[in-house]
């Protein structure tokens, strides 16, 4: 018992007995092992104090990291503006290879549902990007990256680039001078002109060169004529015009139609039961040789 005079305060204390909400010591966790300033941040200051310091400075060299490689790229894709041809004979090389194709030059013009078709399929920012999709090409340097399958990445601009001005040749190179043949073939033509050069020189395989051979060839109707399931099989040949081929693989060149109704779909062109429609009705396929059109 504490002698007079004394009071509570200056009576020793005895530890509090261990348990799950104290330390070994009988005292809150933390206080018998460590200073006040322990588990803390830098210099005694509250944790992850200069967490959002070292997230400005990770911001800050992401940014000069983004920003230099797109000067980079620029730099690079001036380079090669300058070092890759004028486009400007573009139409005689079209004219070239239809003729060395026994395809006459101009062909007709592009039917609304082909068109329609291909531009889903093959490129569906056609009408709104400069020659080039940065989001594809994104995709497809990623794609390098990290060893996954190519997932494309050409317009129809630097597709026809590749046909009239590389054809034959293959490599990173390539590619990259038809990315610059694209962006000359965006600014030199209108893509009525674009659409209409890269129809009559395509390939649909069987020896069919340009829209008009393939339209009669396989169907045995001027592309006027063509229906929805026709343009749609037309459209989606010019990928792989063997693996598609519908005289020798049809069942692989209806699950490319399919694949091309459902982009007409994703892009709005046709509803769901529009699409499920002209895959049941009928093709019509004849597979005739080249130039059997009717004259009519």
């Amino acid at each position: 018992m504490a002698g007079p005079g004394s009071s509570w305060e200056s009576a020793p204390t005895a530890p509090l007995p261990a348990g799950p909400y104290l330390g070994d010591a009988g005292q809150p966790p933390g206080q018998a092992a460590r200073g006040w300033g322990e588990g803390r941040g830098v210099s005694g200051s509250p944790p992850g104090w200069g967490r959002p310091r070292r997230r400005r400075r990770w911001l800050a060299r992401t940014v000069t990291v983004v920003l230099g490689l797109v000067l980079l790229a620029a730099l690079g894709l001036g380079a090669l503006m300058l070092v890759t041809p004028s486009v400007g004979d573009a139409h005689a090389r079209a004219q070239a290879l239809d003729r060395q194709h026994h395809a006459a030059y101009p062909g007709p013009a592009v039917p609304a549902r082909f068109a329609a078709a291909l531009v889903a399929t093959e490129d569906h920012r056609f009408y709104s990007e400069p020659g080039i999709d940065v989001f594809a090409i994104a995709r497809l340097i990623e794609g390098r990256l990290t060893g996954r399958p190519d997932q494309g990445g050409a317009t129809l601009y630097q597709q026809l680039a590749k046909m009239l001005y590389t054809s034959g040749r293959s490599g990173v190179t390539v590619e990259a001078e038809q990315v610059a043949l694209g962006i000359k073939l965006y600014v030199a033509y209108p893509r009525s002109q674009i659409l209409r050069m890269y129809a009559d020189v395509a390939y649909f395989g069987n020896d069919y060169y340009g829209l008009r051979q393939a339209s009669c060839g396989y169907f045995g109707v001027k592309p006027a004529g063509l229906s929805w399931p026709q343009a749609t099989m037309l459209a989606g040949l010019v990928q792989a015009p063997t693996a598609y081929d519908p005289i020798t693989h049809f069942s692989a060149a209806r699950a490319r139609q399919a694949h091309v109704l459902s982009r007409l779909v994703a892009t709005g062109q046709l509803s769901q039961a529009e699409a499920d429609s002209a895959y049941r009705q009928p093709l019509s396929l004849i597979g005739a040789r080249p130039g059997t059109c009717p004259a009519t």
